[in-house]
């Protein structure tokens, strides 16, 4: 715990140097083309410069109360050398972020976590998902479930996550290009549709919860656009099976630069859409009283003909964290409907609203 907790300080530094810099010779380029294979690419993939596990999803108590949560793990590599043999050499930087939406509480109840890789207390193991910082876990079983030990400052989640569909390889069989250049991509899939049981601990209070959750593994060198400031993403688990992610990158004059969206059905096709058929438009504003930052909370989508409205569970899920990635943004629960009628639940994601964000 003491290592954890010392190496915070460096681990921020270290993380913002490595995203604002070129990727050095040694890390890998994400190029098109390259198949995915599981469960090899269910693990880590240290020869690229970041890499994420993103859970998020909708839980409901047994007196059906809704609530959010949000568990996520960053791998980040270093520009340290890889040659030193030294234990305490910062050659990858494990970094983890955990929510929970409750409107009774009325804004987002959060916590994060970093700590240079090393002596068992932080890793992300390669050939399956396998990553842990501390006291927080999460693991795939060869059954394909995921299980998620969170002991945060406010909450405590141990939660189950069963596969109900195959992988969904975005992009381009997995080749998710986020700008104009080529180079501006990472290797991604998703898991959505996740059935979800488990329990959620707040105030000493164990409470069973179930529902469903999305699922992101991303991993990418390059960085974004010079010209991009931030970006808006949106996973969806839609009510009839299907699941519909779609993002747009935003300027530095808040103009679309990149944007794109796919869509499942339950039966499996995916239908892409291409930049120029993506839209995100803003409905409502919510102010945060804490960075004065203005989120465009309620959004209208567009994804070819087909139109998407977003509604928050709660105005407030601003996530504040400068302890260890640096950024303040806003993610939270989102009700989906289309044609005024409710069509899903997920999960809706705004950076670069503070400030632009340096990756």
């Amino acid at each position: 715990m003491h290592i954890v907790k010392s190496c915070r300080l460096a681990a921020l530094i270290m993380l913002l140097s490595a995203w604002a810099i070129a990727a050095p010779p040694q890390l890998s380029p994400v190029v098109p083309g390259q198949p995915l294979s599981f469960p090899q690419d269910f693990g880590a993939h240290p020869d690229f410069r970041t890499e994420w596990w993103y859970v998020t999803g909708w839980l409901e108590t047994p007196d059906r109360k809704p609530l959010g949560f949000q568990v996520t793990f960053f791998r980040s590599a270093t520009d340290h050398d890889a040659a030193n043999p030294s234990s305490f050499a910062p050659k990858q930087l494990i970094i983890a972020h955990a929510a929970l939406s409750d409107p009774a509480v009325g804004k987002l109840q959060h916590d994060q976590k970093s700590a240079r890789e090393g002596f068992g207390l932080a890793y992300a193991k390669q050939g399956d998902t396998d990553v842990r910082l501390d006291d927080w876990r999460f693991v795939r079983s060869a059954d394909g479930k995921y299980r998620a030990e969170i002991r945060a400052r406010e909450f405590t989640f141990d939660l189950t996550l069963a596969p109900s569909q195959p992988v969904m390889l975005q992009g381009q069989n997995g080749f998710s290009r986020k700008g104009p250049q080529a180079q501006q991509a990472s290797y991604y899939y998703s898991e959505p549709q996740l059935q979800v049981a488990g329990t959620v601990v707040r105030e000493g209070k164990a409470v069973n919860v179930s529902g469903t959750a999305w699922l992101d593994h991303e991993w990418s060198t390059s960085v974004l656009d010079p010209e991009a400031s931030g970006w808006d993403w949106i996973g969806v688990n839609l009510d009839d099976g299907s699941a519909l992610m779609a993002f747009q990158i935003r300027s530095k004059t808040g103009e679309k630069l990149w944007a794109h969206a796919a869509m499942r059905s339950r039966s499996g096709q995916i239908t892409h859409f291409a930049p120029e058929q993506v839209t995100f438009t803003p409905l409502r504003r919510w102010q945060s009283p804490r960075t004065n930052a203005s989120y465009p909370v309620a959004m209208k989508i567009d994804t070819g003909a087909l139109t998407w409205e977003l509604a928050p569970l709660q105005d407030d899920q601003e996530l504040d964290s400068r302890l260890s990635t640096g950024a303040v943004y806003w993610e939270g629960t989102v009700t989906v409907s289309r044609d005024g009628k409710p069509a899903g639940r997920g999960y809706l994601e705004l950076t670069g609203y503070v400030k632009p964000m340096k990756l």
